[in-house]
């Protein structure tokens, strides 16, 4: 039997500017009377970026009203001879000094506390005065109160502290608006150190434990509106030891670079700091500060270390910095070639990332969604993590190999992911139970929350699993090796689901394997019930959570996994190219038990070619009527949404079942990990039809590219073998790919799953790889049109900065697929509806011109990425990467009702309430003690749009990455 189907939603590591939900308003009109429009109650933020001559200008309109705005006109005047040469979302037009921006029809809507963004680019000279105000519909706006501006200016960033010495804490604090600072809260993460009410703000922190720690500063003014501080990281060691700044550091052939030496505590007497190379290569040297004098006075006074290279070698050295009585420093220094900037860039950065300080990882090294905890997008905290940042991990891990020679952090790496990300068989210890001949019990995906439960219906026919046979002979055991997609590294839930334990409880601090997304394609992350992957009955109601997802007459206790496609493929790309990598150095040895590990991952992967219940593809339509297949003809070859598997916890009698999924989306496809599973020999599959299946994958995969082409070059959204995941009737008319049906917004629609550029720039970036390594036809000829049009919708700035395409909205549909002859795609469009500065996608998008020059020598393509490149090193760095602040309207939703059946009532592991009055919110009252929290309280009840500046996992390794890239192919 199949007890619980899955569905999951994408890890979206981003939210496209939403409106809140509203209720439409009808106005009856009757003889003469007239239905009065209530009147207008907006707010303007208006922010520049200004070159000198010219400027580009984001306008945000949020709706201060109880009534949703229906169509907005936005006026305003400037002072100066500022003119208007291009705008978007929206229609701009000038007259004189006066400036008129009309909605452009899909953001007309703006609902009652939410808002929407629109932009355009001036040219000028002399002065460049704001305007003093700005009119929606004719009403003047109020401007939103700006919140404090918070610095903590101790401790210093890297400074490290012994066990049981205070640690300094200071801040400065600025009202805007004439408010006044009412008080400084000190945080360490999210546990509240202390408060100060008045000027200077400090506080004496003592008793904080040996190890890394996050610290910041939170200002709350007078007019009830907070801000916090920027993180700053520091370390608090078991005793005396010498600092030192950076622990990784690139040095070009011929040239010194340096480090920066101090110490921990004050010392009763002179210390003399040492420093020599204790590793690596020769080549490297210190030629300055090799003995280093410190004295009770000048004990915390940086003194610097200068390491020179010689002019003909490469690899990485390690410095160690000593002095009696106290623990040594080390520091890794890699010797680069003599042109390579971008090198010291990507080690900078990764430095960075791996600083424990800085509060990326978590104690046991598993990689955060991000730094901050307050983020809400496909994982719902920010210390939760996915697949997704495993597989980044990864490849982070293999470009520092490829750059410094190490390999120890890739394979720790792939360690560190079998251990916490791929369940045990202690996690699935019923798989033996597994009946291939018949792999699930079938129910209907609905279509919205509220129509949930669903249910079973053994008497739909399903397919048989031809690759469960192949898989245990290969690798002798029932289990499954894939990643499951989400996990809650501090047990913030409580759930207690670590690998190996069944709900062990909010006691447990290992991390916690959960799942949130499973109730049909319009429940977005603001909607989801979160759940313990192995479900005892622990929390939830009577029967766990099991009955809010699946209507049956009884519920066994059991396990359930679901697995990212996109993350493990990623993970396979990353360990070619670690292989790769490591041969050039003649260190291929050091990485090929690891290879073969994500061979063997890319065999279980093939799970995710295959329809949900293993129907046969094409034409499939009624859930009784689409034929059951037997073989290979219920496999698309392409990547799905997932894959999932799950069974009985009693291992006396026990069931297990698994399922594909029968979506697939361009975003997701994987053509580099295709070709490297079925043409590449140290990745070869073990199972008999491994290699097989994924050439046909990459050809099948190179297809779907070519047949989901707009006229305009973009790749729209995917297809489907099962028409609103129940085996439908689609639309009279919807066009095929190999009897699958067109699907503009594949697997979810809130927000819809087509419009990110990022799904662009992603998958390209595969296609990019694969058309460098074998300058294969078919990926040339997509990216030809693909890059033509990505750069015609990309627009660098005279200071570096630049604009990407973020949203895009789709018409029209491809031609049914030919292989022999395909369509044009003349009735497939596409338009970017706004533009974006996020640095994550901007990466992506650099690394697919990046590799895509190197192969055809597009100058285009080469001049863009290394623009994009410099743009955000020269414009968007802090202490902790690379990162730009974000508008976070969607965050109105926090108080979203979670769609809760009227007779089910249950607790969260904290004693949150599972019932019919549920929020988003009420289920994770954990929130409220997030120093972020008084953001959204104060948005909540009509305040400004909340920003942040988010360190997320995956964008900062992609932008070091890029980095790396760019080095390799174009340096």
């Amino acid at each position: 039997m199949d007890p619980g189907r899955k569905r999951r939603t994408l890890r979206r590591v981003w939210i496209a500017t939403a409106t809140a939900l509203a209720l439409p308003l009808s106005l009856l009109a009757t003889g003469a009377t007239t239905a009065q429009a209530a009147a207008v109650q907006c707010s303007v933020d208006y922010k520049t970026n200004d070159w000198g001559s010219g400027f580009t200008t984001d306008v945000t309109i949020t709706n201060r009203g109880t009534d949703t705005i229906d169509g907005w006109t936005l006026t305003y005047a400037y002072a100066g001879n500022q003119k208007l040469m291009n705008g978007w979302n929206g229609t701009w037009s000038q007259s004189g000094q006066n400036i008129s921006v009309k909605d452009a029809g899909y953001n007309g809507k703006i609902a009652a506390g939410a808002s929407t963004s629109t932009g355009a680019q001036f040219t000028y000279s002399g002065t460049n005065t704001a305007p003093g105000s700005f009119s929606v519909n004719g009403t003047v706006c109020n401007g939103a109160h700006q919140p404090p501006i918070t610095v903590l200016t101790s401790p210093a960033a890297g400074a490290v502290y012994s066990q049981g010495e205070a640690v300094p804490l200071a801040a400065t604090a600025a009202a805007a608006d004439n408010a006044t600072i009412s008080k400084v809260e000190f945080y360490d993460n999210t546990t509240l150190l202390g408060t100060d009410t008045t000027s200077p703000y400090s506080l004496s922190a003592s008793g904080l434990t040996v190890g890394s720690h996050s610290l910041l500063a939170k200002a709350y003014d007078s007019l009830g509106a907070s801000a916090e501080s920027t993180p700053v990281g520091i370390t608090v060691a078991s005793g005396p030891s010498v600092v030192a700044t950076p622990s990784q550091l690139g040095v070009q052939q011929g040239k010194t670079g340096t480090y920066d030496v101090k110490l921990s505590k004050q010392p009763s007497a002179n210390v003399t700091v040492t420093t020599a190379r204790a590793s690596g290569n020769s080549g490297l040297s210190v030629t300055g500060g090799a003995s280093l004098t410190f004295t009770p006075s000048n004990w915390n006074t940086a003194q610097t270390v200068t390491i020179t290279a010689d002019s003909s070698g490469t690899g990485a050295a390690t410095f160690e910095s000593t002095a009696p009585g106290h623990a040594k420093a080390s520091v890794t220094v890699t010797e680069l070639g003599a042109t390579k900037a971008y090198d010291a860039r990507f080690l900078d950065l990764y430095g960075k990332i791996t600083n424990p300080a800085n509060g990326y990882f978590s104690p046991e090294g598993i990689p955060y969604h991000s730094v901050e905890t307050l983020i809400v997008e496909a994982p719902d905290h920010g210390h939760e993590t996915t697949s997704e940042a495993y597989s980044y991990l990864l490849w982070l891990q293999a470009m520092y190999g490829k750059v410094t020679g190490d390999w120890s952090k890739f394979n720790g790496a792939w360690e560190i992911m079998e251990k916490y990300m791929i369940p045990t068989h202690a996690d699935q210890p019923t798989n033996s139970f597994y009946n291939a001949s018949k792999p699930a019990t079938y129910a209907p995906e609905l279509d919205t929350p509220n129509e949930y439960p669903a249910k079973l219906d053994s008497g739909v026919s399903v397919g048989s699993d031809p690759i469960a046979g192949e898989l245990k002979s290969a690798y002798g055991t029932d289990d499954i090796y894939g990643m499951h997609w989400l996990q809650d590294v501090d047990n913030v839930y409580g759930y207690g689901n670590s690998p190996g334990k069944c709900e062990a409880g909010p006691a447990d601090t290992g991390p916690s394997y959960i799942n949130t997304f499973q109730r049909g394609v319009q429940e977005s992350v603001w909607e989801t019930v979160p759940q313990p992957t192995c479900d005892a009955f622990k929390y939830g109601g009577k029967n766990g959570y099991l009955d809010l997802f699946t209507g049956d007459s009884s519920y066994a206790k059991q396990w359930k996994f679901t697995d990212a496609p996109d993350a493990d493929a990623r993970a396979v790309q990353a360990a070619y190219w670690a292989d790769i990598w490591a041969k050039q150095q003649g260190k291929g040895s050091a990485v090929s038990a690891t290879v073969g590990k994500a061979a063997k991952m890319g065999d279980y992967l093939r799970y995710a070619m295959y329809d949900k219940y293993f129907k046969k593809i094409g034409n499939c339509v009624g859930p009784s009527a689409c034929p059951a297949g037997t073989g290979k003809d219920a496999s698309m070859y392409l990547l799905s949404w997932y894959y999932a598997w799950g069974g009985a916890t009693d291992t006396s009698a026990g069931w297990a079942w698994r399922i594909g999924s029968s979506h697939a989306h361009s975003g997701y496809q994987n053509p580099l990990a295709a070709y490297a599973l079925s043409s590449y020999a140290d990745l070869k599959p073990k199972s008999a039809t491994g290699q097989a299946d994924w050439s046909k994958s990459l050809d099948r995969q190179l297809e779907f590219y070519r047949w989901l082409q707009s006229d305009e070059g973009a790749i729209a959204g995917g297809a489907t073998n099962s028409w609103a995941g129940r085996y439908a009737t689609p639309p009279a008319g919807k066009s095929t790919f190999y009897g699958m049906y067109y699907d503009e917004q594949p697997v979810y629609h809130d927000p819809p799953s087509n419009q990110w550029f990022g799904f662009q720039a992603w998958s390209m970036e595969r296609v990019a790889e694969y058309y460098q390594q074998t300058g294969n036809a078919q990926a040339k000829a997509v990216l030809d049109k693909w890059v033509k049009w990505a750069l015609s919708k990309t627009t660098i700035n005279p200071d570096g900065t630049y604009r990407i395409p973020s949203t895009l909205q789709w018409s029209g549909q491809p031609d049914t697929w030919n292989a022999s002859s395909p369509g044009a795609n003349s009735g497939l469009h596409v338009t970017v509806a706004d533009y974006t500065n996020d640095v994550g996608v901007a990466a992506a998008y650099a690394k697919t011109l990046s590799y895509y020059a190197a192969k055809s020598g597009d100058t285009a393509a080469k001049t863009t990425a290394k623009a994009l490149l410099d743009g955000m090193w020269n414009n968007y760095q802090d202490s902790l990467g690379v990162a730009v602040p974000e508008n976070r309207a969607d965050y109105s939703r926090f108080n979203d009702s979670v769609y809760i059946p009227s007779g089910f009532s249950g607790t969260m592991p904290n004693g949150d309430k599972i019932d019919s009055s549920s929020t988003f919110a009420s289920l994770r009252s954990f929130y409220k003690s997030d120093p972020a929290w008084s953001k959204i309280e104060a948005y909540l009840k009509g305040g400004a749009v909340p920003s942040f500046t988010y360190h997320r996992f995956w964008a900062q390794a992609d932008i070091a990455l890029a980095m790396g890239s760019y080095a390799e192919l174009l340096e």
